[in-house]
């Protein structure tokens, strides 16, 4: 028989709206525990290597458009401080993934003994009825576990925990394809280093060694001597297990041929070496949920402002397609102006059907092209801290997240420095 865990609030995911999610419900009282397959916490920072600081402010002005949890993630990985209003980059690049880790380890571990943390587990199915969640199993090296919350948030990025206990979701075809980000060492600048790495990387297509790329997106960002790689496309489907694995390999191996072409073709890179790539590769999109409210891209564009609003987005529709599309900087399908900072409704974080479930992340409810712009790091981030506050007020009233006021959610955010950018605070 499986081993039975039980738990106030349970947040399946620990990427970047997971870890803030579980931050958040400990923070406010309830007995927390956090589930993620991977050794570690951070997501797409960690797990995939982006680390940028996505959304955290204003193109126009740099200025800083949330606080809470996402700020002071970035206060502590040392790119600036809590008095701040205004940051050096629109997005933020904090200096070391692995110091990331180390750091979402201690934040997590600082929340005990309200916080368990569970890593190398992977949700696998879901036991429901009558709109409630009754139990969630997963997989890790005590075998099977059933998990028995109170409530439950859904940070996996792909909606799987709301699929699988029979909320209604959507997925758009085509999705947006993947991205596996990846570093090469030793590598020496070079005034024409873009110019013969985009010829390198054409050549290499036309020779049937490289798929679908972009860009190229290379910089030094690590070290002197260290390149950054955000250039290649995989088109495919995260939520399906064998499409997944095939773009695993394929990124793989589209990143090895551009290493090999670099270092026997491109002055600067004689001597490199492949650093790391992934662990993971970058999902962009998959399932969504169906929620009490879809976030549109005429509500970011004509930045909707929301009573329930518990978050706030301010980056562009941010789409990319299944194609090349060499030579530019802008990766996206058509080049879309940075919005003002929008508010996001709590409603997106409610899927329909299932009470004593929220939904943070990528896959919270948004249309296609709203949730491309909704996607990006710190959005996640300020929605999962919405997310784990609003389950921790859930426990607290003796309700369920269904049945909480978004209003109370947002005074209880605005109480903690967090929820959604206001002009006046400036």
């Amino acid at each position: 028989m499986p081993t039975t865990l039980k738990t106030d609030v349970l947040v399946c995911g620990g990427g970047c709206a997971g870890l803030c999610a579980a931050l958040a419900a400990a923070r406010n009282g309830a007995e927390t525990l956090l589930v993620e397959r991977a050794g570690f916490a951070g997501g797409i920072i960690t797990a995939v290597g982006l680390p940028y600081f996505d959304g955290i402010a204003r193109k126009r002005d740099r200025r800083l458009i949330m606080g809470g949890i996402p700020l002071e993630l970035l206060v502590r990985s040392g790119i600036c401080k809590a008095t701040d209003e205004t940051v050096e980059k629109y997005n933020p690049t904090i200096r070391s993934i692995e110091q990331f880790k180390v750091l979402a380890d201690q934040m997590l571990q600082a929340e005990a003994p309200r916080m368990r943390v569970l890593y190398h587990t992977v949700v696998c199915d879901v036991k429901s009825d009558g709109g409630h969640i009754h139990e969630v199993l997963v997989a890790n090296k005590d075998g099977l576990v059933r998990i028995e919350a109170r409530t439950v948030v859904d940070c996996t990025g792909d909606g799987d925990v709301a699929a699988w206990s029979g909320a209604p979701v959507v997925k758009t075809e085509p999705l947006q394809p993947l991205t596996l980000h990846f570093r090469f060492g030793n590598v020496k600048p070079h005034p024409d280093l873009r110019k013969n790495t985009s010829a390198q990387l054409e050549a290499a297509q036309k020779a049937g060694e490289l798929g679908m790329y972009y860009g190229p997106g290379l910089m030094f960002m690590f070290a002197p001597d260290e390149l950054y790689f955000h250039t290649i496309r995989v088109p495919g489907d995260a939520s399906d297990a064998a499409d997944l694995t095939r773009c695993e390999m394929q990124g793989r191996a589209d990143a090895w041929a551009i290493f090999q072409r670099l270092k026997a073709n491109v002055p600067g890179c004689e001597d490199a070496y492949y650093v790391t790539s992934g662990p993971y590769i970058g999902v962009r999109e998959t399932r969504r949920i169906d929620g009490e409210y879809v976030l549109s891209e005429h509500d970011i564009l004509a930045g909707r402002k929301f009573d329930d609003a518990v978050a706030t987005g301010c980056w562009y529709l941010d789409v990319h397609p299944n194609r090349n599309t060499p030579g530019s900087d802008w990766h996206s399908e058509k080049v879309m102006p940075f919005p003002e900072p929008y508010d996001i409704s709590y409603r997106t974080l409610r899927p329909k059907k299932i009470g004593n479930l929220l939904v943070a992340g990528r896959c919270h409810s948004a249309t296609h092209l709203a949730a491309a712009s909704s996607r990006v790091t710190c959005t996640a981030m300020a929605l999962g801290q919405a997310a784990g506050t609003a389950a921790a007020m859930a426990i607290e009233a003796k309700k369920t997240p269904a049945e909480l006021s978004g209003v109370d959610v947002r005074r209880r955010l605005e109480s903690q420095h967090a929820g959604p950018y206001m002009e006046m605070k400036t």
